[in-house]
């Protein structure tokens, strides 16, 4: 089969792909037959070496695919040859096959389409759990969405509207903010721009109740200063390059929780595998999403689809922030 392959810790772009054979089947697994796979700022991260997780070299980088099952290992009853699934996966999804635990792989309903489906147990399953296990987002509230047009950001727009909030999205161009608007955010402001702190006071001027934040950096000073009483600040991630530091008094002064969000612990990432633990809880996640999107309150978006020879443009127009939703690599097999 065809794969990318990383060999020594070097940027995504600089990889190849090469023909290999295909993963072993080993007890309790699935096989699946990708269709297609997605790209994020972490997969650049992994094959330099720089991401918390450092796989076995060398390894085939992706984390969410979605495809069909191939083959299943004997035991193994969840799934059946020819299921339609998405799945987390720790590393392999850039290749044209993967085998993986099924205790992060779902079945997926029959309306859902192959090419927006990788986004549901990485994007979307981050942003749900965030939003509901974390943050405990009730209905009435005000969220501040950054970033709101990348992949975890749209979702979280979606997943906020569904959940009963107010949304208040940001991001970097006005064209972006217009895809904000159309899956569901109330009112959007451009950031970065002297003017955001402003118009989001304007808009919530008791300060917003919670805030998901993928950017970092000047998109967490700023949350700062907009989260009112008791408010909620989610750390999903760095994208601005940032890491902040957070002021104590600040906190104190306003009585707000900020709150660390890695998914990966709940999906065999963490400093431990808990993907056993958590696996009733994530996946009754994931099925509430299924029904939000069979009901039409989930619009699951992906903006770019590259052939997996085109891996490195994959990566350049995530790196370029022209994704908007997602960016995929296509497998052979879908063609």
């Amino acid at each position: 089969m065809r794969a990318v392959v990383c060999h020594e810790w070097k940027p995504y772009r600089d990889l190849a792909v090469e023909n290999v054979s295909a993963p072993r089947l080993g007890a309790g697994q699935v096989r699946i037959g990708i269709h297609y796979a997605g790209v994020s700022f972490a997969t650049d991260l992994v094959t330099r070496g720089q991401y918390q997780r450092k796989p076995p070299r060398p390894f085939t980088p992706g984390t969410e695919i979605a495809g069909e099952i191939l083959e299943v290992a004997p035991g193994v009853t969840r799934f059946q040859i020819g299921d339609r699934v998405c799945a987390c996966i720790d590393w392999g999804g850039h290749a044209e096959e993967a085998v993986t635990d099924p205790a992060t792989v779902y079945k997926l309903p029959d309306s859902f389409p192959f090419d927006v489906a990788p986004q549901i147990p990485t994007s979307y399953a981050t942003s749900h759990a965030a939003l509901s296990w974390r943050a405990d987002l009730r209905p009435g509230e005000t969220l501040l969405v950054h970033g709101a047009a990348g992949a975890v950001g749209l979702a979280a727009v979606e997943l906020g509207k569904a959940m009963g909030a107010r949304v208040i999205a940001t991001a970097s161009t006005p064209e972006k903010l217009a895809v904000a608007r159309a899956h569901g955010a109330d009112a959007a402001v451009l950031f970065p721009s002297a003017d955001a702190l402003a118009a989001i006071r304007s808009l919530a001027p008791d300060g917003v109740d919670v805030v998901y934040d993928p950017v970092g950096g000047d998109a967490f000073d700023l949350s700062l200063r907009c989260t009112g009483n008791e408010g909620r600040i989610l750390v999903i991630g760095f994208a601005a390059g940032r890491i902040q530091q957070i002021p104590g008094n600040i906190l104190l002064v306003k009585n707000i929780a900020v709150m660390g969000f890695n998914y990966g612990l709940y999906v065999g990432w963490g400093l431990k595998d808990e993907r056993h633990q958590h696996e009733a809880r994530v996946r009754a996640s994931i099925e509430a999403m299924f029904a939000m999107f069979v009901a039409g309150k989930l619009q699951p978006t992906t903006s770019h689809i590259f052939a997996l020879d085109q891996f490195a443009d994959a990566m350049q127009a995530v790196q370029e922030r022209r994704g908007i939703g997602k960016v995929l690599l296509r497998m052979p097999r879908t063609l």
